[in-house]
């Protein structure tokens, strides 16, 4: 058996040590629930971007094929007239 004095150390100790763990947990939780609120802004401003890019490219080939018609409306291709 353990001496009295050395036996309540060792049992401050665990406490000591317990409360440092719980809160080291709680931290980390914490830390995580951040990064977590973190990560849906990220997704949020992601989704945006894409959406954003998404409507550009489809403007752009919205442009690019006015263009094309246009350009083809230019040449009057005459039937009787080889394409070489």
């Amino acid at each position: 058996m353990l001496h009295p004095r050395i036996a309540e150390r060792y049992r401050n100790l665990l406490r000591e040590a317990r409360a440092d763990l719980y809160d080291m947990h709680f931290r980390h939780l914490c830390e995580l629930e951040d990064l977590r609120v973190e990560l849906r802004e990220l997704k949020e401003i992601l989704s945006l971007l894409v959406t954003l890019r998404r409507q550009q490219a489809e403007g752009d080939l919205d442009a690019l094929q006015r263009q094309l018609e246009t350009a083809l409306a230019r040449i009057e291709r005459d039937p009787n007239k080889p394409l070489h």
